[in-house]
């Protein structure tokens, strides 16, 4: 970090209205390289770039969807596709052809038995077909909308995941099968067999991990956290991996009422995986509309609202269940969702669906992100031998993994936002490897959160590790990328970026004027006048009343004892977290010079004695500076002005004329006047009886000056006491007394 800062010193203070503080932008653990995107870069856990295995494409359909693929003995791998319900068959070399296309639009699983004969389930109105010598013929119809998993179980038999109540059915032959177990889910999402030749499903919507060792016969292994038990490898000691997620839209269904969700992994021999390969030349012959149902006449569709996502909860996992059925976790995401797992010698490789990557976990439990495919998802792996095979959807393709590490590789980081527009300083970092490693750094800047057109190209290679000055445009956003090569070992980590953000001035967000009791007793905020409730003024930071509405900005005034003192409190805030400093100034009414009350304040509010200012009406304004982080040339300042506050000290003159008396009845005729204040409120009390609200003649109280006329009738004889109240706006009362005497 002080090599960066120190690259930025030299042209600090030639640059105006940026801040003083020059900022880094620091990559340095696993967590902060994990979000950037990767095309033949690896990351250990330890926070390192480093060439990634090899990933050659192996081959693609051109199509969408490709939902499943088993391998047969000989390598040849069968795939099965969506939404034309196409079945490929793919040497190794790569070359695929058409084998076989279905009536309905959906072949979510296929599997092959012992002979190595393939079966291949269609949906909707879900259906098995036997495929042999390319010719297709139906063999078993479990009655379900779907089928999501096929596999081939120790005795031979057939076993069928389906929806529709999430029964698991058992085919001993062409048409000859029934219901083996009702897990009461709504679909067996998995299938596959444990090395004791005992079935496994995985299902959802509750995550539920069965081992079913008989027909009806059930125990439940794992209640996973998550909806959906999406893949179950089998371990060769014994135990199961399991990857469980919902954190994502699971299965949508499409306005053909057709799932275009990935499907559930089978077997270990028969995975589901979505793949690719060359379109056949000959023309696919056309759907029969019969077998593709309307969406409102599919019964059991599974038409799922896509799940709250919640930022920092956990969205996937992928666990091991021991042969003793204790539960281990061994990886969880809160960002991505973990499509697949298969062992591989010692290593356990997860598949998610971040950029279509490929992770590896040690025996020593770390996470290593060995590969990225560029595609939408990772969905299945096999392994066999020393080899990988990654497949991956939209679109789907599937590449093989080698041992030996790529010749170049490209890291992208994640955009970093400066905050505001910045100067760009030195790119610095540290490289390590044999003799001949190299690594050259480009970047990029813009104006907007995403890399678009308005960004600048990527720059010339940076070549200097210990600093090379960034030549892109100042922006407020930025985003580095490296290139990797010289041999296997080359290593990156600890890249620093070092920029000065342009300084934004403080904001003031709020004024409030109230009263203040010397000793620390509770402030009284401004009130309005004739009513009981405090009133604060608030400015926002435009400078508006926050009261303010179609009734205009009200005159504030300030209600208190002889012995309070006036308080004025604000709130600012600087985007750049710059101490700041503060200036208050008052003017009266009618005045045109602002007046200091006090300079350099470092609290945000400030008392003076209320008799310091004379009856009348003023306004406060506040200026907040950022001068004492930034040099004179650079310091931003902003001021914002209350609304206007009275100040009134003197009560009402309230005079009343000798009672003219007739009868039982009196008049009296009442003026009352204020000098500082419109008057608000006038009440009477007749011998310390209730006060009693009274009208004015003109029917409104709303001047300075203002008459009334009190008739009392049928007043007892005797001598009567009357007291006549009067309120000016800042609620001060004027007394006035007369005696009535009724004989």
């Amino acid at each position: 970090m002080n090599r960066a800062l120190a690259a930025a010193a030299g042209w600090l203070m030639a640059w105006p209205l940026y801040a003083a503080s020059t900022q880094v932008w620091e990559m340095n653990t696993y967590e902060d390289f994990v979000k950037g995107r990767f095309s033949g870069v690896a990351l250990s856990r330890d926070g390192r770039l480093r060439l990634a295995p090899r990933l050659d494409p192996v081959f693609s359909a051109g199509e969408p969807a490709v939902w499943s693929v088993a391998r047969a003995a000989d390598g040849t791998l069968y795939l099965g596709t969506g939404h034309k319900g196409r079945v490929y068959r793919a040497g190794a070399s790569g070359t695929a052809e058409l084998l076989w296309t279905a009536d309905e639009p959906e072949v979510f699983a296929i599997a092959l038995d012992a002979r190595g004969v393939l079966y291949a389930a269609t949906s909707p109105n879900g259906k098995v077909y036997r495929i042999e010598n390319g010719a297709a013929a139906e063999y078993y119809a479990p009655g379900a909308t779907y089928i999501w998993s096929l596999v081939f179980g120790g005795d031979g038999a057939l076993y069928v995941g389906t929806s529709d109540n999430g029964k698991i059915h058992r085919v001993e032959g062409p048409g000859k099968g029934d219901v083996y177990y009702d897990t009461g889910q709504s679909h067996v999402t998995s299938l596959a067999v444990d090395r004791e030749g005992r079935l496994l499903a995985g299902t959802e919507p509750n995550g539920i991990l069965y081992r079913i060792t008989g027909k009806d016969k059930a125990f439940v292994l794992y209640d996973a956290n998550f909806p959906e038990i999406r893949a179950i490898v089998p371990a060769g000691d014994g135990g199961i991996y399991a990857a469980a997620l919902g954190g994502s839209l699971i299965r949508q269904v499409t306005a053909a009422g057709v799932a275009t969700a990935l499907p559930p992994a089978g077997a270990a021999t028969v995975t589901s995986i979505t793949v690719t390969a060359a379109e056949a030349d000959a023309e696919i012959k056309a759907k029969a509309e019969k077998a593709k149902p309307a969406p409102q006449a599919v019964a059991g569709a599974p038409v799922m609202a896509p799940p709250l996502e919640i930022p920092g909860v956990e969205k996937s996992g992928v666990y091991r269940i021991h042969p003793d059925n204790t539960i281990e976790t061994l990886w969880t995401s809160t960002e991505e969702n973990a499509y697949d797992v298969v062992p591989a010698g010692d290593k356990l490789l997860i598949a998610t669906d971040a950029h279509g990557r490929v992770y590896e976990l040690g025996p020593d439990r770390k996470v290593t992100l060995i590969t990225q495919t560029g595609e939408a998802e990772a969905t299945r792996l096999l392994h066999s031998g020393r080899e990988t095979l990654v497949a991956t959807s939209n679109m789907g393709k599937l590449y093989r993994l080698g041992e030996d590490a790529t010749s170049t590789g490209t890291y992208e980081a994640p955009v970093h936002d400066a905050g505001s527009v910045a100067r760009w300083g030195r790119l610095s970092w540290r490289l390590a490897g044999a003799s001949g490693a190299r690594a050259e750094f480009q970047t990029r800047s813009g104006n907007s959160a995403r890399p678009d057109a308005t960004w600048s190209d990527w720059s010339a290679p940076l070549t200097h590790a210990d600093g090379s000055p960034v030549p892109s445009p100042n922006a407020r956003y930025i985003q580095w990328k490296t290139t990797l090569g010289g041999g296997p070992n080359v290593e990156v980590d600890t890249v620093e970026l070092a920029y000065l953000p342009q300084n934004t001035p403080p904001k003031v967000t709020s004024i409030t004027v109230g009263t203040k009791a010397p000793e620390g007793a509770q402030a009284k905020p401004a009130q309005q006048p004739a009513a009981p409730a405090t009133y604060s003024i608030t400015v926002t930071d435009t400078g508006e009343a926050g009261a303010s509405t179609a009734s205009g900005t009200p005159t504030q005034r300030l209600q208190r004892l002889s012995s309070d003192q006036i308080e004025i409190a604000w709130q600012a805030e600087d985007a750049d977290g710059d101490r700041l400093l503060y200036s208050l100034y008052f003017r009266g009414e009618g005045e045109t010079a602002w007046k200091t009350l006090k300079r350099d304040l470092e609290e945000a509010k400030y008392t003076l004695d209320p008799d310091v200012l004379a009856d009348g009406k003023y306004v406060f304004r506040v200026t907040a500076s950022d001068r004492v982080a930034n040099p004179p040339d650079l310091a931003r300042e902003s001021d914002y002005v209350s609304a206007p506050v009275l100040v009134d000290h003197s009560p009402p003159s309230v005079q009343a004329s000798p009672p003219a008396i007739a009868g039982s009845s009196a008049t009296v005729e009442i003026e009352a006047r204020d000098t500082a204040s419109a008057l608000r409120r006038c009440e009477y009390s007749l011998n310390a009886g209730h006060w009693i609200p009274l009208a004015p003649v003109d029917g409104i109280i709303d001047s300075f000056s203002e008459r009334f006329t009190l008739k009392l009738e049928n007043l007892a004889p005797g001598e009567h006491l009357l007291v006549i109240r009067v309120y000016d706006s800042a609620e001060n009362a004027g007394l006035a007394k007369v005696l009535i005497n009724i004989r």
